[in-house]
């Protein structure tokens, strides 16, 4: 096995990798990025539709896919693909398997950009048999644009947010019909205006209140069988059934490794620096916030690139109590709110939060406080807090925050 040191590693080499590899190589450090995948850009390589990078000159997936990845090599980077980060050697060292064999890793700063993924039918509990026509987006996405597959003739899309709008999106591109979205919310989340358009323009119902309850089917999917709010069941006759949404961020090597989880995000632990709870390993993009958009993994992963240089620059060792590695002090929410990130805060952090909402708020009125002390209050619009849509906090009430005090609460008034 061999051994090596750079300054930076990053593991993932997505829209946050590649952008924090990209800012890190070109203020001159040794930056090494790594991709299990056999190709950089990670989810939007096998997302076709356009909407990537800034209007009114967006991308297809692929496109901006290949532009960020182009971008980290001319800054200097060395982005690596069909590399897998196994496991950590010691704080800041990983074990690696790749073209090259086995490698131990050594870096003054590591930056977790591993992603999230989509759970499979069997993680939800469909019971049912194992026939083929099973998808998650993902994977009818890379068989449709990666490697040109067939995927069948009538698709029941699980889902109604944006993700599952570009899931009816890639079937019909396949040549197959959907025959319906499937979701258990009593009404569709808020939908982009192009998405929209694109819906009423194929017709496609949506089937609210409705519950995926079985895969009918031998060999080959049959049916799904599926059970509305007020009792009634029916089979909608399909081939093809693809499970959307409901992300998990991929954690595994943050949970190896003894970082801090969430208990809401399920990703590493971060204050607004975006540092984790072990001194020189960050952490950016959808691992942190199962799943946002590339345009914000690629915020974060500039953000982040100004917290590493500073720990390249004057890091003060292993203690996680040190000046300049503040553990930061909890930021839980309460429902409807499901999640926050960042979820610890200092009093100098000035990066925003970004929230879900598991219920739809009218005119939500958010309330910061800390051991029953207000920190902040903020009013949204009345269409701002729907389900599987982000929601900003400022974080200009940071400064208030007491160190020494108890966790600080996001309620909803």
């Amino acid at each position: 096995m061999t051994s090596r040191q750079v300054d930076v590693l990053v593991v993932g080499a997505g829209p946050a990798g590649l952008a924090t590899a990209s800012l890190l190589a070109t203020a001159g450090a040794r930056v090494e990025v790594l991709e299990r995948e056999q190709a950089p850009g990670g989810v939007p390589r096998h997302c076709a539709h356009r909407g990537f990078g800034a209007w009114p000159h967006a991308l297809t997936g692929p496109a901006h896919a290949r532009l960020l990845a182009a971008s980290a090599e001319r800054a200097g980077a060395d982005v690596r693909t069909g590399v897998t980060a196994l496991d950590w050697a010691s704080p800041r060292t990983l074990t690696t398997v790749g073209p090259r064999g086995a490698e131990t890793l050594a870096a003054r700063a590591v930056v977790l950009a591993t992603g999230a993924r989509e759970r499979p039918r069997a993680a939800r509990l469909v019971p049912g048999t194992r026939p083929a026509g099973v998808y998650t987006t993902g994977e009818l996405q890379q068989a449709v644009h990666l490697y040109g597959q067939h995927i069948g003739a009538r698709a029941v899309i699980v889902g109604a947010e944006a993700v599952s709008h570009a899931a009816a999106g890639t079937v019909r591109a396949a040549g197959a019909e959907v025959v319906a979205l499937v979701t258990e919310l009593p009404r569709p989340p808020a939908t982009p205006a192009r998405t929209l358009d694109a819906r009423l323009r194929h017709r496609t119902p949506v089937l609210t209140g409705t519950t995926v309850t079985e895969l009918l089917g031998r060999g080959r999917l049959s049916g799904v069988r599926v059970r509305h709010r007020d009792g009634r069941t029916a089979t909608l006759s399909c081939d093809t059934v693809v499970f959307t949404g409901d992300f998990v961020p991929d954690h595994e090597l943050a949970r190896r490794g003894g970082l801090t989880l969430d208990a809401g995000t399920r990703g590493p632990a971060v204050d607004g620096a975006l540092r984790t709870s072990r001194p020189g390993v960050f952490a950016v993009g959808s691992v942190l916030h199962a799943a946002e958009s590339a345009a914000t993994a690629a915020r974060e992963g500039a953000h982040a690139a100004t917290a590493v240089l500073d720990w390249l620059t004057d890091g003060t060792g292993p203690s996680p109590q040190g000046r300049h590695w503040p553990t930061g002090v909890p930021l839980v929410t309460g429902p409807p709110l499901l999640r926050i990130a960042p979820n610890r805060v200092t009093p100098g952090d000035r990066f925003p939060y970004l929230l879900r909402t598991a219920l739809p708020l009218p005119r939500p009125v958010l309330h910061v406080t800390q051991d029953g002390r207000p920190l902040h209050r903020e009013r949204f619009p009345l269409t701002a807090a729907v389900p599987h849509r982000p929601l900003m906090l400022t974080a200009r009430w940071t400064h208030r925050v007491d160190p020494g005090g108890g966790p600080v609460r996001v309620t909803v008034a």
